[in-house]
């Protein structure tokens, strides 16, 4: 009996310590890409006389379109960012590159596929403890969907602190640094925390910011919280401000006593008053509508008021009404400096809504934040340029994220390295007309097991793990509900080629995802790969 039960033992203390942490994940940087880019960042820029326009990009985190009365929204409150587009361009067919939040801000950073370089999945902290919560914890915790995945080898912590955006990658902040721009970045960073990779090492002068996925918002006595059952959300409450999550200036933890949607846009207005005399870019990467869900007492009043007895969708919603009133701020100190006239402001989203919250469905797109459906894609976007961009224009065509970098490039007269491919346009030559083309006539997603590609009105949602197969027209269905794949087999194929012929373009992930996210589409299984 002895012998059994320390051969259980034995067998239990194994399968838990396995798979053993490894050192063959280790990521070995390209030095003679780095040199490149170095080499390239220090080439003398010879006419910075041109009027160059100042460069605002503003993020949300986890806001779906569908939120926003700009999108048709009925309930929510966020008249500042009606009064922005009002101002300037609508777009409905925007798209980012990934539908999570960590590599869809490297494409977006970098104007690049961010597969292009390996940044294919989101960053893990630690595999070995998801092996722990797979075997102990699954059957009896609420992991929110999670799928932790088997591995016989995970990364050890050495090649865990390696994850992040490649040093040789070029951001938005170190082409515009290189042409004379001050470049700040006010809120999160998730591009990997080991310094090699944060914000002053990837082009930015200044950062007030964290460097996780996550922050919290205020002190909980401050706020009204809402505490979700489930993995996803309990270890943001146990983390709090600490960590990666702590609050930092240029690297320096710091204390925050304001509600931190309105300590960001306080920043953002002070960098602009100490710049406003020479170009600046500025990325302000909220943290809200993402969890916690904590939101300031009168603003979770007033939705009560109106009627929203529930109070997780009442906080989600006085979320984005803070983020909303931070970007009126913004808005209206561009306005109050007099920059109005040279400065160019984009707003978007990282990605969709975040169903697992049980706050929002994209509604009617279908899927959500880790899913390549357009709930998970197609995002809230919208650009001003005062007297370049004409108020109220509506655009349908597709855009991407990754334009953005191009559009930044193209206003400011940046020349870019010619040893890497960007993917992205100058959208500012479609908005004034100068190019009658469309911008994009196919965007690609990958994530492991999960594949997308658009191509015109076309759409091809690929799930290897699941094998899915499925075919929409966007024209006629937005919310992907009929898959009509079976009745244009070769409009697959040609899709299917055209996304083959691009993944020949991308390399192999720098590591190893951390398992799935179990999407229930229509009663059946539909996982995405973290």
């Amino acid at each position: 009996m002895i012998l059994i039960t320390v051969l259980v033992l034995s067998s239990v203390t194994a399968w838990l310590f396995w798979p053993l942490a490894s050192d063959e994940f280790l990521i070995i940087p390209d030095q003679q890409k780095i040199r490149a880019k170095e080499s390239f960042l220090k080439e003398t820029v010879s006419d910075l006389g041109q009027s160059r326009p100042n460069i605002i990009v503003l993020v949300a985190d986890d806001l779906g379109k569908t939120d926003l009365p700009l999108y048709g929204n009925k309930v929510v409150e966020a008249p500042n960012i009606t009064a922005l587009a009002s101002e300037g361009a609508v777009f409905n067919e925007a798209y980012v590159s990934a539908s999570i939040c960590s590599p869809s801000r490297a494409g977006l950073l970098t104007g690049r596929y961010q597969q292009r370089f390996g940044y294919e999945l989101q960053p893990v902290n630690n595999y070995l403890k998801n092996r722990f919560l797979k075997l102990f914890v699954n059957n009896t915790f609420d992991l929110q969907e999670l799928e932790f995945a088997d591995y016989d080898k995970v990364p050890n912590q050495e090649a865990i602190g390696q994850q992040g955006l490649p040093e040789q990658e070029i951001t938005i902040a170190g082409l515009l640094k290189k042409n004379g721009y001050a470049t700040g970045i006010i809120g999160k960073w998730h591009q990997g925390d080991a310094e090699q990779f944060r914000p002053l090492k990837h082009g930015f002068d200044y950062h007030y910011g964290f460097y996780e996925a996550f922050s919290w918002f205020d002190d909980t006595t401050k706020t009204v919280n809402v505490r979700h059952k489930g993995i996803m959300d309990s270890h943001i409450w146990e983390q709090g401000n600490t960590g990666r999550a702590a609050k930092r200036r240029n690297n320096e933890i710091i204390k925050v006593d304001e509600f931190y949607t309105y300590a960001l846009a306080r920043e953002a207005n002070q960098f602009m008053e100490k710049n406003k005399a020479r170009p600046f870019f500025l990325y302000v990467p909220f943290n809200a509508p993402h969890t916690p869900f904590q939101a300031l007492k009168e603003d979770v009043q007033k939705y009560k008021a109106k009627g929203i007895k529930d109070l997780n969708q009442a906080v989600y919603y006085s979320l984005i009404t803070g983020l909303d009133s931070a970007i009126g701020q913004i808005h209206d100190k561009v306005k109050s400096l007099g920059l109005e006239d040279n400065t160019l402001i984009v707003f978007l989203s990282d990605n969709g809504g975040a169903t697992y919250t049980g706050a929002t469905d994209n509604a009617p797109l279908k899927g959500g934040k880790m899913s390549l459906y357009e709930g998970g894609i197609n995002i809230p976007f919208v650009v001003k340029w005062k007297g370049k961009v004409k108020p109220g224009t509506i655009v349908d065509t597709p855009v991407s994220s990754l334009d953005i970098f191009a559009t930044a490039a193209g206003v400011t007269g940046s020349l870019l390295p010619k040893d890497r491919i960007y993917d992205g346009v100058n959208l500012i030559s479609f908005l004034t007309g100068k190019d009658k083309s469309n911008p994009h006539n196919i965007l690609y997603w990958r994530a492991g097991y999960n594949k997308a590609i658009r191509k015109g009105d076309w759409k091809l949602v690929l799930n290897l793990k699941d094998d899915i197969t499925a075919l929409y027209n966007l024209k006629s269905d937005k919310s992907e509900k009929n898959d009509i794949s079976a009745q244009n087999a070769s409009k697959v194929e040609e899709l299917k080629k055209d996304l083959a012929s691009w993944e020949k373009q991308l390399i192999k992930p720098l590591w190893p995802s951390s398992g799935f996210y179990k999407n229930d589409i229509n009663g059946k299984s539909d996982r995405f790969t973290l």
